[in-house]
């Protein structure tokens, strides 16, 4: 018998495919679109930035530009001729001082620059002291006060003329000596300081000014040196003959309410780094305007060349607390007389005696409230349109029967405190201010403290705002 032949059943095989997670790319997506849109709103958005309060003042130095009044003598020349000068502009002569040479036929100015004395050179130091000036000039100088310029200029000549004339003029009577020539010498006939510049203020008096003194555009200036040729009767030099000078400046209606009551203010000429104190009075000019006067009693050489000065009046600073003036906004508060302000029970929590009105009449139910500001007359409560009392309101006095209605309302300057992650406004005494900043009162019962943290910028947030710093 054949054995009989195992029948083998077909079998077909099919790859086993593991399930797609489709769920979690989704999951996945999700989470990265979502931190991909964050992201973008958090670039777009500005940033909320925070300042520190600091404790100080600030600096706010008024300025202004005032015209200086001199006791000043000019002489003028009694012949035509070419003037040699012997002494520097801002030097002290004495009496009988050699201040300068007349010649009349222009020979010894010849001889000057055939001995080369026109063209010396400067010495490194000279140079240096120039180059000083020169920056100093700079870094003060204005688009507006364009006058100033020639000022400078004015200085720099007189400087040059002091570091390279001058020098060589001491062999002067020897060159004219050797060559025969004849010239007029002038001496001072007083003491003082010298100056070779004119501008026709040099006999101004206090009550003579105006406000058109003060128009440089009409402010011309001439200078002598060394080598001029000048007329007969043209003022040759002037003298300052005391170290007593003046400052006088416009005054505003401001300016008059913050120095009225002064005798004496300190003084900054940054231009020429000194600070002093000055005697200050208030008087009327010519022209019906009010001026300032500064009276000194020293540094009057230093200014010989100037006629016109830029000069601040420093402020006594108020001292409390820094802050940024962008960090300031407002919030409008109810006004709540002090004596209806109580506490409830025994709770510490301040508070009023609020009317409440159902059918069975009316009740005072003691209602707290949160006091954001405090002075001798009131306490000021937010006003809220979820807060504790609405205008309108009546509340009443504590153990009597005086009702005050609630509506008054007014505007107080605060900033935005975030010590607790979100903002709270906190109303602010502001005491000085500047351009930038604002000094306040520290130690308010309900103000800021010293390292609080408040928003830079008040105008990016609202109140009870959270921020994720």
């Amino acid at each position: 018998q054949k054995p009989r032949k195992k029948h083998r059943k077909n079998r077909k095989i099919i790859p086993y495919r593991r399930p797609r997670n489709d769920i979690g790319k989704l999951i996945f997506g999700v989470i990265f679109l979502y931190l991909l849109i964050n992201i973008f709103i958090y670039m777009g958005h500005e940033k909320i930035q925070f300042y520190e309060v600091s404790e100080g003042g600030i600096v706010n130095d008024r300025p202004y530009t005032g015209l200086i009044l001199r006791e000043e003598q000019v002489y003028n020349a009694d012949n035509s001729g070419y003037i040699n000068y012997y002494l520097r502009e801002g030097k002290r002569a004495s009496v009988g001082s050699r201040v300068y040479s007349l010649d009349e036929t222009g020979r010894l100015d010849s001889l000057l620059k055939e001995h080369g004395v026109e063209n010396q050179t400067l010495s490194d130091e000279n140079l240096a002291d120039l180059k000083k000036q020169l920056s100093s000039f700079v870094t003060s100088r204005s688009d507006e006060d364009f006058g100033a310029i020639y000022d400078a200029r004015y200085t720099l000549e007189a400087a040059v003329m002091e570091y390279s004339s001058f020098s060589a003029l001491d062999q002067l009577d020897q060159i004219a000596r050797e060559s025969g020539i004849v010239f007029e010498q002038v001496v001072s006939p007083q003491s003082g300081v010298v100056s070779y510049g004119f501008d026709s203020y040099e006999n101004l008096k206090p009550e003579e000014v105006e406000t058109a003194s003060f128009d440089r555009s009409a402010y011309t200036k001439t200078f002598h040196k060394s080598g001029d040729l000048i007329e007969s009767g043209t003022p040759a030099y002037k003298i300052a003959t005391s170290e007593n000078w003046s400052v006088v400046f416009p005054l505003t209606e401001e300016d008059r309410a913050l120095y009225g009551d002064k005798s004496s203010l300190e003084v900054e000429f940054k231009d020429h780094s000194i600070e002093t104190t000055a005697s200050f009075s208030i008087f009327t000019g010519k022209d019906g305007s009010v001026f300032g006067k500064l009276d000194f009693n020293k540094y009057m050489a230093q200014f010989i060349t100037d006629r016109f000065v830029n000069f601040e009046i420093r402020q006594d600073q108020a001292k409390g607390l820094k802050i940024p003036v962008s960090a300031v906004t407002e919030k409008n508060f109810y006004q709540i007389p002090r004596d209806f302000v109580t506490q409830g029970g025994d709770s510490t929590d301040s508070g009023v005696n609020k009317e409440i009105y159902d059918a069975n009449g009316t009740t005072a139910v003691f209602t707290p409230i949160e006091i954001g500001f405090d002075d001798e007359e009131f306490y000021y409560i937010a006003v809220q349109e979820d807060g504790p009392l609405k205008a309108g309101d009546y509340i009443v006095k504590p153990d009597s029967q005086g009702r005050f209605q609630v509506g008054s309302t007014r505007a107080l300057k605060g900033v935005f405190n975030i010590n607790k992650g979100y903002t709270v406004f906190k109303e602010i005494e502001i005491l000085d201010s500047n351009s930038e900043y604002y000094t306040i009162k520290k130690g308010a019962s309900y103000g800021l403290s010293v390292y609080d943290h408040i928003v830079l910028d008040a105008s990016l947030v609202t109140e009870g705002q959270i921020l994720y710093q």
